[in-house]
């Protein structure tokens, strides 16, 4: 089976690296049995990063593998020693791309060498019990587990950015004419729909240097969705300007350079939001005699309608030089508008809670607590370690949790669910517990949990 060479939209799912775990670990050394808690915190999970890169023209990579993963950061250790972090997944896309979810909404677009979109960032590391230490809680038996990475479904369409865009009927001579003007070379034959990908050249023009991109498949009705057209028409939607390439020596019947000018006006007009590039028209082919005369004589009626025209030849090159200049005067007088070019480095994260830290709504019976921290928290928590459990407990009741739930009317013994749905921790109210993750009682200078070790 072939593998395809040129691809401008995939479906990729992206998966930000875990985060290590912290350790709980307590220095140990000869004569000081409580030397102190020294476990290190965990390493923070890598992240997945698309990066505009010049030398990248498909999507093809993301088509052959569309789930990609960064790497796991490591757990903590003792002796102060933190774990190492993921290693972060560059994922190289050309210039151009859309970022889009699956209902069709776009998060980024990446114009520019360089840009960079963070799709699933890295879950952080879990804090280790040394950074858990205070005043009140001086060698802290438990750690912070590490948190999973971001996962995400995109949509990632491709929109070349090119100088000029060529539009045309199939077999009209775009192609030819990329490969006359520039070093590319297309594939090319005499049927309809020869080309089945953009085709990218880079022309000089004096001092001047362009990129031009032909649309493939452009028919009438594209827009409609007949034929392959519409599928490549957004591949010129960032173009400076527009060159028709007008075939003049075209076997098919009922067709002539103005029908074929009016038939890809009204597709690009039907398609939306290129009205105000500025157009060329080349009438190509006039190394053949009946072709040349056809283009002398609809060349004043074409300039009429406001069009610059050139008479062209891909085959012997006749007008080519006139040609590359005209679209170099219309690129350089787009590139005189002031543009930022710095490169944008945009983080994708999940939608926000809204001003209040959190939030309580109590469904069939059950007091549902949602937010960011509180959600959080639960993610970290090692629920077999019980003072890793009552950590958590007075981090809730700092946030005004326990606070908010008696002022609501929450009885001892109802059900709290903290977290997702999905992946909810279930709690019985019962304000009156005594927590004891900041007080261990024993006597002076010893720590009750070392005891026996």
């Amino acid at each position: 089976m072939a593998v395809p060479t040129f691809i401008d939209r995939v479906i990729l799912h992206a998966v930000g690296g875990r985060g290590g775990h912290g350790v709980a670990a307590v220095h140990r050394e000869k004569f000081k049995p409580l030397g102190g808690p020294d476990g290190g915190n965990g390493g923070h999970g890598g992240d997945v990063i698309l990066r505009v890169d010049p030398d990248v023209t498909t999507l093809v990579d993301y088509h052959q593998e569309s789930s990609r993963r960064a790497g796991n950061g490591t757990q903590g250790q003792g002796d102060h020693r933190a774990g190492a972090n993921g290693q972060s997944l560059l994922l190289p896309v050309p210039d151009g791309t859309i970022v889009s979810t699956l209902d069709g909404e776009v998060l980024a677009d990446l114009v520019g060498a360089g840009s960079e979109l963070v799709v699933a960032a890295g879950g952080r590391g879990g804090l280790g019990n040394a950074a858990l230490a205070s005043k009140s809680r001086k060698a802290p038996g438990f750690a912070l587990l590490g948190e999973l990475g971001g996962e995400r479904t995109i949509v990632l369409e491709l929109k070349i950015v090119a100088d000029i865009g060529l539009v045309g009927y199939p077999s009209a001579g775009k192609s030819s004419l990329v490969a006359a003007v520039s070093r590319a070379r297309p594939k090319i034959a005499d049927y309809p729909f020869t080309t089945l990908r953009p085709n990218l050249g880079v022309v000089t023009a004096g001092e001047t240097t362009y990129t031009v991109a032909d649309v493939p498949g452009l028919i009438e009705g594209a827009s409609e969705g007949k034929g392959l057209g519409h599928d490549f028409l957004r591949h010129i939607e960032r173009c400076a300007a527009l060159l028709h390439v007008v075939d003049c020596a075209t076997p098919e019947a009922g067709r002539d350079p103005l029908s074929d000018l009016d038939a890809m006006e009204r597709e690009l007009k039907a398609y939306g939001g290129l009205e105000d590039r500025p157009r060329l028209v080349a009438l190509n082919k006039i190394d053949v005699p009946e072709a040349r005369d056809l283009a002398e004589m609809v060349r004043p009626e074409i300039e009429a309608r406001g069009y610059h025209v050139l008479p062209i030849s891909a085959a012997s090159r006749e007008g080519l030089r006139e040609l590359t200049f005209a679209m170099g005067s219309l690129v350089a007088a787009s590139r005189n508008a002031p543009v930022d070019a710095t490169p944008t480095r945009i983080v994708l994260r999940p939608a926000g809670q809204g001003d209040e830290e959190f939030t309580i709504r109590q469904i069939e019976g059950r007091w549902h607590v949602r937010g960011e921290k509180p959600q959080r928290w639960i993610k970290q928590t090692d629920f077999s370690n019980d003072e890793a459990v009552g950590y958590l407990a007075d981090r809730l009741n700092r946030l005004g949790v326990e606070e908010r739930l008696v002022k609501l009317g929450a009885q001892v013994g109802d059900d709290v669910v903290i977290g997702d749905d999905d992946n909810a921790v279930v709690f019985e109210f019962d304000p009156d517990v005594q927590a004891g993750a900041e007080t261990l009682f024993g006597r002076r200078g010893q720590d009750p949990r070392l005891e026996g070790r």
